[in-house]
């Protein structure tokens, strides 16, 4: 009799207490769906095989990304290679990134960032972008897009990558900024602007500069 008095009383009181919701609804994405167009520009992305192409610690081909110099090279040319790898990945999108011959590879995203903002990168078709917001967008839209931090400090390599469509949440977006592929100390497929500038001191979320140039 008092066990069932007990279970009485229980499920009383559970009948009696306010549901809690279950917290299941997802983040909408940020910056609209991912087009088809965005689609084939992540399948190119994805094959570009940064993760392993544009080591760094070697000397590279900039176009291809591979060795190009014996084992134990310690010259010029064999740190990081974010900029070749930009520079390799537009070149294939058919849009023109300053690139060799034009500039070497040593401290080749500071020419870039320069480059890209000024006369010369406006006539070969690249645009500024407003905000990061509106570069996860164009991504996902299937331009191309890319992010630059030139080093205050000339003699100091800068950083780019290039913007890959994601539907990340507004909160994540604000929280780490868009979805970028990238060579560098570390290469990868898809990380967060906030953690692959996070070498570069004053990079994200204010230091860095989004630009975007239309695909075919």
């Amino acid at each position: 009799m008092q066990i069932n008095r007990l279970l009485a009383t229980l499920l009383a009181a559970i009948l009696l207490s306010p549901i809690q919701p279950i917290a299941t609804a997802q983040h909408p994405p940020c910056c609209g769906p991912i087009s088809p167009a965005g689609a084939r520009l992540a399948s190119f992305l994805d094959n570009m095989d940064v993760e392993s192409l544009w080591l760094a610690n070697q000397h590279i081909n900039w176009e291809t990304g591979k060795p190009d110099r014996g084992a134990g090279y310690e010259g010029p040319g064999n740190h990081t290679h974010c900029s070749a790898f930009a520079a390799a990945a537009a070149m294939r999108l058919g849009v023109y990134l300053l690139r060799p011959p034009q500039h070497g590879q040593e401290l080749l995203s500071n020419a870039q960032g320069e480059w890209i903002a000024g006369p010369e990168g406006q006539k070969a078709g690249w645009r500024p972008v407003s905000d990061m917001h509106r570069a996860q967008h164009l991504a996902n839209e299937g331009h191309l897009v890319v992010v630059l931090f030139p080093n205050p400090d000339p003699h100091a390599p800068g950083h780019v990558a290039i913007v890959r469509p994601s539907e990340k949440s507004a909160h994540a977006l604000e929280a780490d900024g868009p979805e970028v592929i990238q060579a560098g100390q570390h290469n990868h497929n898809k990380i967060c602007v906030r953690i692959g500038f996070e070498n570069h001191p004053g990079a994200f979320p204010s230091g860095v500069r989004y630009y975007t140039h239309p695909l075919q």
